[in-house]
């Protein structure tokens, strides 16, 4: 067996179906007694269930979240927060929510208990990004990954089907690329191995069945799992895309990852045939690349970069971004295939 390092984040999970009335306990344990509640505006009433929920443990509620946390919109937060004394943030959503509880607990001391309804794992992981200037901005720090993170299968209930799957396929990359990352190791390889086996099983189900509630924990299980090795094992080529295209392109986060993942698996694929093994067992298929770009197609999830609002024009600046400063890679990040890369994903052109 290789050498490795294992580094265990700490963080309280509370799961299962009404585990969301758990959540005023979860507080006390903080010793929180005004807690800001963020969302979307998609989230807004969500938001507002949960702050009824809190009832005098609840400052205020921030329904301004978004995507890719917008330098503005942080601040904005970061200021209600102190006007109105919070001592917590409670993040009720998805990525776009998670990272705006990270954006206050990155310049204050308030911890973040979250609140999961999608499956993008960001509540498991100490990675914050911030977008100022068209440059999304990355980075880890302990300070704002969440103290507690509640995950009630209930909640995701009213997502979307077709939104169920493509933030299961952002999960999904997570995984995949915990399994080649130069952090991997045997712990974070068999969650991610799981994750990217439960999540392939329930998807299919629940676009099918979308009030299933089997289907819905099963999902939130892998996302759960997906998270926590994302978090832990770090991020590869198929991550710095995504970074640069929804930062310095305004593309939707999940659809935008699941375009990518099959590209990246193959510009991969010979370089971590070990990782590619576990995709292929994990999926049932004969090809990791093939297997993702198949389950997506599947899903009915958009295929190609064309089609979420990428020019053909900013490929080669996306590629050029994406190479200056790449993250580790098992192959070298080399601008001419990236491209090539970028090119595939836009066309849509199965790997």
């Amino acid at each position: 067996m290789r050498s490795f390092v294992y580094n265990g984040l700490p963080a309280r999970v509370v799961f299962g179906a009404g585990a969301l009335s758990k959540l005023p306990d979860e507080l006390a344990r903080l010793g929180a007694t005004r807690a800001l509640v963020l969302s979307t505006p998609e989230q807004k009433a969500s938001a507002k269930e949960v702050a009824a929920a809190l009832a005098e443990r609840c400052a205020g509620t921030y329904d301004k979240a978004a995507m890719h946390v917008p330098v503005e919109i942080a601040e904005d937060a970061r200021r209600t927060a102190r006007e109105l004394g919070a001592d917590c943030c409670v993040t009720v959503g998805g990525g776009s929510t998670t990272g705006l509880g990270k954006a206050i607990a990155l310049t204050s001391d308030l911890p973040i208990l979250a609140v999961p309804t999608t499956y993008a794992g960001s509540e498991m992981t100490p990675i914050y990004g911030i977008t100022e200037g068209g440059a999304k901005k990355t980075g880890r720090d302990v300070r704002v990954l969440p103290k507690a993170v509640i995950y009630d299968p209930n909640l995701t209930l009213s997502l979307p089907p077709a939104l169920s799957a493509a933030s299961g396929m952002n999960a999904i990359a997570h995984a995949v690329e915990a399994l080649y990352s130069h952090e991997s190791n045997p712990i974070t390889s068999l969650m991610a191995e799981e994750g990217i086996r439960a999540l392939a099983a329930a998807l299919p189900l629940i676009l099918e069945k979308p009030k299933d509630l089997a289907s819905r924990s099963e999902a939130l299980y892998g996302a759960w799992l997906c998270g926590i090795v994302l978090g832990s094992a770090g991020m590869a080529l198929h991550h710095k895309l995504c970074h640069v295209l929804g930062g310095s392109f305004n593309l939707p986060h999940a659809e935008t990852h699941s375009i990518v993942l099959p590209h990246a698996v193959r510009y991969n694929y010979d370089a971590a045939r070990d990782a590619m093994g576990r995709i292929e067992r994990a999926l049932g298929a004969g090809n990791a690349a093939s297997g993702v770009y198949d389950l997506e197609k599947k899903l009915g999830l958009p295929l190609r970069l064309a089609d979420i609002g990428m020019k053909e024009a900013d490929l080669e600046r996306a590629a050029r971004i994406a190479t200056e400063a790449p993250y580790p890679n098992p192959r070298k990040v080399e601008y001419a295939p990236v491209l090539d890369l970028l090119r595939n994903a836009y066309e849509g052109v199965r790997p």
